[in-house]
């Protein structure tokens, strides 16, 4: 394209480095690694972050993933609120949310409301697990869960990360299976669960 001023022509060139700096911005996620452990010893990661810290438009970033459709839940337990061990073969017969979270991570901590929120909507229509990844499990979780309020989740706990392994994922990360345990789509990054993107989602499975 040729760009006149005056007697002077100017050829504007798509440069390869904005390219790519598109591309890259584009599969870019508001999103957390995994907890860091000090010393080789768990329970040594950040501080957790409070619903009203975490408060912004900049932690709704996702992508949505249909990559492992049709797969099967892994197998891994962590422990529900009665602390006994679980997986999530339990929650089969019906559709299932599971959201791996983590009081530490600031987008985990901003859908939150949201996620209860759609959880409290959803009666027996659907199942929603929160299962919080931070190394310290209980210890970290269950006093956050107080302060904040929520109103239909539980504190699932999976502090030796075994679903975020299985899943090899970042945080936060939300996998819908349908009633049969066959994954359907998974969220990376955080949505606004009252949103109408999510509402369509959550639509698919019936």
């Amino acid at each position: 394209m040729l760009l006149f001023s005056g007697v002077f022509a100017i050829r504007r060139v798509p440069s390869p480095y904005l390219a790519i700096l598109a591309l890259l911005l584009a599969g870019s996620v508001a999103g957390c690694d995994r907890e860091k452990q000090a010393g080789g010893q768990a329970g040594q990661g950040q501080a957790n972050v409070s619903a009203g810290e975490a408060k912004g438009v900049e932690h709704f970033a996702h992508r949505v993933d249909r990559g492992n459709k049709g797969k099967a839940a892994p197998t891994a337990a962590f422990t529900g609120p009665d602390d006994a061990p679980v997986t999530l073969a339990a929650f089969k017969g019906k559709p299932l949310l599971v959201n791996l979270w983590a009081t530490w991570c600031a987008p985990c901590v901003a859908e939150m409301p949201t996620l209860d929120a759609l959880a409290a909507a959803s009666g027996d229509r659907l199942t929603v697990l929160a299962v919080a990844q931070d190394l310290q499990g209980a210890e970290i979780v269950d006093p956050w869960f107080q302060k904040a309020g929520l109103k239909a989740l539980q504190p699932y706990l999976d502090p030796e990360n075994g679903l975020l392994d299985a899943y090899n994922s970042a945080l936060p990360t939300s996998i819908y299976y349908d009633a049969d345990g066959r994954e359907l789509w998974r969220v990376v990054g955080a949505i606004d669960w009252q949103g109408a993107e999510a509402k369509a989602l959550l639509a698919e499975a019936g």
